[in-house]
């Protein structure tokens, strides 16, 4: 059963239970005309289910009067009248419960997508995928269970429980005391299980996050794993989780298995105190033979609400764990904030980029960047070079507002980016990865990525652009080709060719390019830089060069190590210089 159950020891962890039943319960708030039409239609059906007993009483006892014999036949009749109007009014009720229910599910599945969205990169890193997958997908089906079951079953048990007691307390007062004697170890299970239940109940849906992290982990790393031959490996530690889920479910479930059988005990004890005490009473005639066994009628439909909202009981502690997991991401609050007066400026930007003194760290007390100022102008190509770890995709992420600076600021033009609008600033800058990420879906839904609302012919002059028309109208299906996950049925060279696209259609005034022909034969090489150079010209680029033979074309070079700029100038002059730079390209040249 359902109860508030306040205890010192419990009192503090039940009103943090409580709000999130009230925050779950509040979805239900936008479709109060369904709500209440499947409440109605609960109630009609929950009053029709108190007729029966009543009838039957009426046929016992003028059976065993031996008169009113069309009285008999008149309550028979009434009972098949009940049962089909009853049956109705149910199916009525299942069809406005499931709209209610689907739609809160559909608007709580949206609110955590929709959260996540909104969030900073920092979250992301620091958990993993099928752990955030669990939580939109299991967490928000245990969930829809309240809806489902839940309110519904409260309304409907409390109602036919009201309506039994006045009923028993009308034939018989004494019996019906009697009846209830069980009632009071069934409130004291209750308290006791849902207490115990809530922590357990997390735990199961933190290991369920867990094995279902392994699960996407290993799916998505399954080319590594038959390339290593680690198939045994992965089989061990995928089990690993999959057997303290189990566990974990097993020890929730051990309590239930005591829990339900001992209230169900309890309950049924009520049944045989009153074939005790109500033999008596027949044979004094104090009751009738037909009010003993309405009694008996009613009292079964008495505790069989009450199993239900044990049952009930049982489903809500498992949603009430998944919701508080859902809430702590609608809680959580983004690392990179808009600030309220945000400003929109009317046109794109010119392509001015500014560092002022930045520092930034991942982690506290070791800077990635520090005190890092430069300046480029609008259309001036500038390549940043250095060791792996010296800043330089740090700076790109400062820049897009992934993260915001520990201490100075960036600015475009004139504007300081914390000043700006997320989309807007991200509007102004075009990314081509090292690794690009392709969705799984068409090649064209790929580059209109770049921009949702181009047209098909812009589309594809985007793709031609970047030397990609040829080898997509090769492909089966040609632009409505679907290239699998993460683009797997592509080469190395043709997903870049589409990440250019993607950046040709999206047509922004700053460009960063992460080497974009690393891992590419010649001629690959040759058809990216050509498309490169198109699409540079005219646009502010920023290049992070890992390998120093594509700085062709760069303005100047920045030469960072350990987060700081060592060297600026062009690549000639810093070549015949004895520089950091020149160490990095003959070490290259040599290899």
């Amino acid at each position: 059963m359902i109860y508030i159950c306040f205890t010192e020891q419990s009192l503090v962890k039940r009103i943090p239970i409580m709000k999130s039943l009230l925050r779950v319960l509040g979805y239900l708030k936008p479709y109060k005309t369904g709500v209440m039409l499947t409440l109605g239609f609960a109630v009609l059906t929950t009053l029709l289910d108190l007729v029966p007993p009543w009838l039957i009483k009426v046929v016992v006892d003028r059976l065993v009067d031996g008169n009113g014999t069309s009285m008999v036949y008149w309550a028979v009749s009434g009972l098949i009248f009940v049962y089909l109007t009853r049956n109705f009014f149910n199916h009525k009720r299942i069809i406005f419960n499931n709209r209610v229910e689907q739609s809160v599910v559909f608007d709580l599945r949206s609110e955590i997508y929709r959260s996540l969205q909104r969030l900073s990169i920092n979250f992301f890193e620091n958990r993993s995928t099928g752990e955030l997958m669990s939580r939109v997908n299991d967490d928000v089906n245990y969930v829809e269970r309240i809806f489902i079951d839940g309110v519904e079953q409260v309304v409907t048990a409390v109602l036919t429980l009201t309506g039994i007691t006045i009923i028993l307390f009308y034939l018989h007062w004494k019996l019906a005391l009697v009846a209830l004697l069980p009632i009071p170890f069934l409130v004291w299970g209750a308290c006791k299980y849902t207490v115990k239940a809530h922590s357990r109940y997390h735990m199961v849906r933190e290991r369920a996050a867990k094995m279902n992290a392994r699960l996407q982990d290993s799916i998505s790393g399954i080319r590594e794993t038959l390339a290593f031959n680690r198939q045994p490996h992965e089989i061990e530690r995928f089990e690993e989780k999959s057997r303290d889920y189990c566990n974990g479910t097993l020890e929730v479930m051990r309590l239930w298995a005591m829990y339900s059988p001992t209230m169900m005990f309890f309950g049924s004890l009520g049944t045989v105190f009153i074939l005790f005490y109500g033999i008596g009473l027949v044979r004094i005639d104090e009751i009738t033979v037909g009010s003993l066994v309405a009694f008996i009628g009613y009292l079964a439909l008495f505790y069989t609400p009450i199993n239900q909202l044990h049952s009930v009981n049982h489903m809500l502690q498992h949603a009430l764990a998944s919701g508080e997991r859902l809430f702590e991401i609608m809680d959580q609050k983004p690392d990179v904030c808009e600030s309220p007066d945000a400003k929109l400026p009317s046109t794109n930007v010119r392509g001015a980029i500014t560092f002022d003194r930045v520092t930034f760290a991942y982690i506290k007390g070791k800077n990635a960047v520090e005190d890092l100022s430069f300046q480029i102008e609008p259309g001036e190509k500038i390549a940043l070079v250095g060791h792996t770890g010296s800043g330089k995709s740090t700076l790109v992420k400062l820049l897009l507002r992934f993260y915001d600076t520990d201490t100075g600021e960036i600015y475009l033009d004139n504007h300081c980016i914390r000043n700006l609008k997320t989309s807007y600033l991200r509007e102004q800058i075009g990314l081509v990865p090292q690794d690009p990420f392709l969705f799984n879906g068409t090649v064209a839904e790929n580059i209109l990525y770049g921009n949702v609302e181009a047209d098909p012919d812009s589309m594809k002059q985007a793709a031609v652009a970047a030397h990609a028309d040829d080898f997509i109208r090769n492909l089966p299906n040609g632009y409505n080709a679907i290239i699998g996950e993460r683009g797997v049925k592509l080469s190395g060279g043709e997903k870049h060719r589409i990440a250019i696209a993607r950046a040709f259609l999206k047509d922004p005034p700053i460009l960063v390019l992460d080497e974009a022909t690393a891992s590419v034969d010649t001629e690959t090489e040759t058809k990216i830089k050509e498309a490169l150079t198109h699409l540079m010209a005219g646009r502010t680029t920023l290049i992070i060069a890992h390998r120093l033979s594509t700085l062709e074309g760069a303005n100047r070079v920045l030469v960072m190590k350990s987060g700081r700029i060592v060297e600026s100038g062009t690549h000639n002059r810093l070549i015949h210089d004895e520089s950091e730079y020149a160490r990095l390209f003959h070490s290259q040249v040599h290899l």
